[in-house]
């Protein structure tokens, strides 16, 4: 089971935070945010299928989180994996949040990421701060 998020990069996107990374619905973005890897995003975790929430709602539960920028002629992606959690909801009707951490709240996508904001790759981040379209595919298993 599968769920598309599409968004777009911003210039103050830096991802330095060390245990999360974010997507939201907003169209702004302060160099305070500095785990938000894309704005504007066309879902939020309350447009979720109810079956796949289900099935996101175990420790067994493996997500992967592909993510792809298309920048021009250049597209970067990269996936990070992460893990199911029996208190994930998807009710954040504004953004989701993937961590590194257990931290459970109506935002979160995934716990126990393989990494956060800090470890995508440089020129993914580079692209997503000249407002490359970013493309979040969220994989359940």
């Amino acid at each position: 089971m599968r769920e598309v998020i599409r968004a777009r990069g911003h210039e103050h996107v830096r991802a330095e935070h060390a245990s999360t990374f974010e997507v939201t619905t907003d169209d702004w973005l302060t160099p305070a945010g500095d785990c938000i890897i894309g704005v504007e995003a066309d879902r939020t975790p309350a447009d979720f299928d109810p079956a796949f929430v289900e099935a996101c709602q175990s420790h067994d539960a493996t997500i992967d989180v592909h993510v792809r920028v298309d920048a021009g002629d250049d597209a970067h992606e990269q996936t990070v994996s992460a893990r199911g959690h029996p208190d994930l909801t998807f009710e954040g009707d504004r953004s989701i949040v993937f961590r590194t951490s257990d931290y459970v709240d109506d935002r979160t996508g995934a716990v126990g990421a393989a990494h956060a904001a800090a470890g995508f790759d440089r020129d993914l981040v580079s692209a997503l701060a000249d407002g490359a379209e970013l493309t979040v595919t969220i994989e359940v298993e």
